[in-house]
């Protein structure tokens, strides 16, 4: 586990946004664990958030010429993103989102923010169905540029529609790469090694095999 893996999962867990217990899951699924990036709701802690997945995206050694954010969670993320690629990597990236639906009047169109050219990193919060990422592929594509990578905070290394992982789905699918800031497989030491929160290690471990790919 790398330095600032540790402290995101400190900071997720302080902030809440990392929360063990059983919750249950869009895919019906229910899981010991949940992570929420609607609760880095600050500026300081969207800040910091930013400041990981820049860490994440440079330690991937992704290479790219602009940002996207699928609206709506995807925006603060690719906003706090190039922040800290800028003011902490000096790496000034443009980048854009969309809305959800068309405007029709002064400068039109989906997009907001620079031009869509060029390879285009896709900046998310976890991955479930995929559904966003085919979206913000196909936007991306429509807008003449390519589609080169997803950046993500917490993968759960979890079975998608098949019986891949559905990062996996998205790698093959799209063919591009999927890096995050935590996966399941980093956050089971860093429980092993808490004293607090060590008795969770058993019911995430078994949530692992059971939805884990196979």
């Amino acid at each position: 586990m790398k330095e600032y893996q540790r402290q995101f999962i400190d900071f997720a867990i302080e902030i809440g946004a990392i929360r063990f217990g059983e919750f249950k899951l869009k895919s019906g699924r229910v899981s010991p664990y949940f992570f929420n990036a609607g609760l880095f709701n600050t500026g300081g802690t969207l800040a910091r958030l930013g400041e990981f997945y820049a860490e994440s995206i440079i330690d991937a050694g992704l290479e790219f010429d602009m940002l996207y954010g699928p609206a709506y969670k995807g925006i603060p993320l690719v906003s706090t993103v190039s922040i800290a690629l800028a003011t902490r990597h000096g790496r000034d990236y443009p980048y854009a989102f969309n809305r959800k639906e068309i405007k029709d009047h002064a400068e039109g169109g989906i997009i907001v923010g620079a031009p869509i050219t060029g390879k285009v990193l896709i900046i998310d919060d976890v991955v479930s169905s995929g559904m966003s990422t085919n979206e913000a592929v196909d936007i991306i594509h429509a807008q003449d540029g390519v589609a080169c990578g997803l950046a993500i905070a917490v993968d759960r290394q979890e079975r998608g529609e098949g019986e891949i992982a559905a990062v996996q789905e998205i790698e093959q699918r799209h063919g591009i790469p999927v890096c995050s800031i935590v996966k399941l497989e980093t956050l089971i030491p860093y429980l092993r090694e808490s004293d607090d929160l060590g008795h969770h290690v058993e019911a995430v471990e078994a949530y692992g095999r059971k939805y884990g790919p196979r």
